[in-house]
């Protein structure tokens, strides 16, 4: 048995040192929401947070996450994780959804780091998640409304008097 502290938690898992993290958590744990992509850490489908860090859960052994706080799109709380949802929702960035978590998850991490970062950063931060559907730019803009610099950020318009 191992102790994996997971979204807050501390649970016991029975799997080999070497055994990817996305598995454990996927099949062990349930935490159905970290999604496979390619097992290769080129698609950002399965990113997790290690003590902050957006990691590839697919090519990370679990003996990497032993002694660190593994945080997963279900445990994904705060004002920021708040923002981000909602700005998910506002920008209508979801198509078909499979990488969703995975770029919420980045996205939390960099702006976790970085609350307001340029337009270079956001590309940067976010170039190791692919979205097959293509809403990079709606990615973006959440990202932008999230950290509070985008126009649906603003104050909200004041309703026409009836004059």
């Amino acid at each position: 048995m191992t102790t994996l502290q997971v979204n807050g938690r501390t649970l016991e898992v029975k799997a080999e040192p070497d055994t990817p993290l996305l598995w454990v958590l996927r099949g062990e744990l349930q935490l159905t929401g970290t999604k496979f992509g390619c097992g290769m850490a080129l698609c950002g489908a399965c990113t997790v947070h290690l003590d902050g860090q957006a990691v590839r859960s697919c090519t990370t052994p679990l003996s990497a996450a032993l002694g660190k706080a593994v945080t997963t799109i279900e445990g994904l709380q705060g004002p920021q994780a708040q923002a981000l949802r909602q700005a998910w929702v506002d920008a209508d960035v979801v198509q078909c959804g499979y990488c969703q978590s995975g770029q919420i998850m980045s996205a939390a991490a960099l702006l976790a780091h970085t609350p307001r970062p340029t337009e270079a950063q956001i590309e940067q931060a976010m170039s190791g998640n692919i979205c097959r559907c293509g809403t990079y730019p709606r990615i973006k803009a959440a990202i932008v409304q999230a950290s509070g610099q985008g126009e649906a950020a603003a104050a909200p318009a004041q309703p026409a008097s009836a004059g």
